[in-house]
């Protein structure tokens, strides 16, 4: 009979073998010229992504633990080092895509034998500690999944004939665009929010806390295209009252005047299209808004008569929800870009993970007691806490064992090329 420890052994190294496998069915329908390709410095080339995340379990786990260790290319340790000071210098992120050499067959040789001896490593390595990085280099690794899929995106709409990264496996969603949603009351008071210890937690997450809340109302769906477009019609990117002054100042700095990939059809009638990576597709009105800055969403609130809401409004309510939505699928092959495929909510039903991201009007900071991890894997999460915004609930693009009720993205303001769209809040 087994023994505990080999049990989680087994299980980890099942886990590995499957994320890992995941990572690479991603890039599959893309050339080698798809993955060196790199559109603009927040994102990174997919052939970067692969090298980088196999660069994360080589550095932090192999050199640690294998006891005769030696880098697959000592060349590597730079070239594809993310922003970890303590592990040593980086290539500069805008110049990713620079990176020529090596090629894409050398980087995933460089996967296979890292993926072959960390399975021999878990085979026998039975450190708690050994265990803990492998499943934060998993955690990491779900989170550049996600980054592959909207930097593809973001490189493929640069190109003019807007290619399809993938077809779609499922016809497109119907749902009525007159569902009203609902209101979800919260008295408010004393909540706790934050990691409960329970399963896997990013150090940004806890400690779990206490936090009072004023009584708020949650919307129980997400912002649809058709409502975002009324916004527009009704000249939302021309009235400087409803945006904040950094926000009005970059919408007319960049002649943001709709979210990001729609454009106008070249056909008589000139409807509104969405590129999505299955391809350009009608602008749906049912559909959740997607791709949008945080101005965007905080101009679209104030139009409204609403605001965004807190992270910790959007977690009171979250952490006692179920964990469905639609999220990626890819573990099993499969992906469907938020502008294909959207199950929205019935009329009445809270829904608040999947689909889209969803903005907070919370900057990203540190909880009470926060203490970011001891040596250079405490870089991951607590230096960025400046001039961030949180998103809550995962998106299309989150892989669906990934997220959870206290899980904290972020991102600067000016940001549209995540996933990212709106659901509302107001006072009671």
């Amino acid at each position: 009979m087994l023994t505990p420890v080999r049990n989680l052994e087994q299980h980890l190294a099942a886990r590995f073998s499957r994320v890992r496998s995941a990572t690479e069915r991603l890039a599959e329908p893309l050339s080698a010229e798809d993955c060196c390709a790199q559109s603009m410095a927040d994102a990174s080339p997919v052939k970067w992504h692969l090298a980088h995340t196999t660069w994360f379990f080589e550095t932090f786990v192999l050199e640690r633990f294998e006891s005769d260790f030696a880098p697959f290319d000592p060349a590597f340790r730079v070239l594809f080092n993310s922003y970890y000071h303590g592990v040593g210098a980086q290539h500069p992120r805008p110049q990713r895509g620079l990176i020529t050499r090596p090629d894409l067959a050398t980087v995933l040789r460089y996967r296979s034998a890292v993926d072959e001896r960390m399975q021999q490593l878990l085979a026998r390595c039975e450190d708690d500690a050994c265990h803990a990085l492998v499943e934060l280099g998993l955690q990491h690794e779900q989170q550049h999944q996600e980054l592959i899929l909207t930097d593809i995106k973001h490189l493929l709409s640069c190109h003019p004939l807007w290619p399809t990264y993938r077809a779609a496996e499922w016809p497109r969603a119907e749902v009525a665009s007159s569902a009203q949603p609902a209101w979800i009351s919260h008295f408010g008071g004393f909540e706790q929010i934050g990691h409960a210890g329970e399963g896997f937690g990013f150090d940004n997450e806890s400690p779990r806390h206490r936090v009072y809340l004023e009584p708020f109302a949650l919307s129980s769906r997400l912002v649809t295209n058709g409502e975002y477009l009324q916004f527009m019609q009704d000249g939302g990117y021309e009235q400087p009252a409803l945006w904040l002054a950094q926000g009005w100042d970059w919408r007319e700095a960049h002649a943001i005047h709709a979210p990001l990939y729609w454009r106008r059809s070249r056909d008589e009638g000139a409807v509104w299209q969405e590129f999505t990576l299955h391809g350009v597709v009608d602008i749906a009105p049912e559909q959740p808004v997607v791709h949008l800055s945080y101005f965007e969403a905080d101009a679209y609130a104030r139009w409204r008569g609403a605001r965004l809401p807190t992270e910790a409004e959007w977690e009171a309510v979250a952490q006692s929800l179920p964990l469905n939505g639609h999220m990626n699928g890819h573990m099993n092959g499969h992906f469907a870009d938020s502008g294909i495929h959207h199950p929205m909510a019935e009329h009445g039903a809270a829904r608040l993970f999947g689909n889209v991201w969803q903005w907070t009007r919370s900057s990203y900071e540190a909880y009470p007691g926060f203490a970011p991890a001891e040596g250079a894997v405490g870089e991951y999460n607590g230096k960025f806490m400046v001039n961030q915004y949180v998103l809550r609930g995962g998106s299309c693009a989150t892989p669906s064992d990934h997220i959870r009720a206290s899980y904290r993205n972020f991102f600067p303001t000016s940001a549209r090329w995540q996933f990212a769209g709106v659901r509302l809040a107001r006072d009671v």
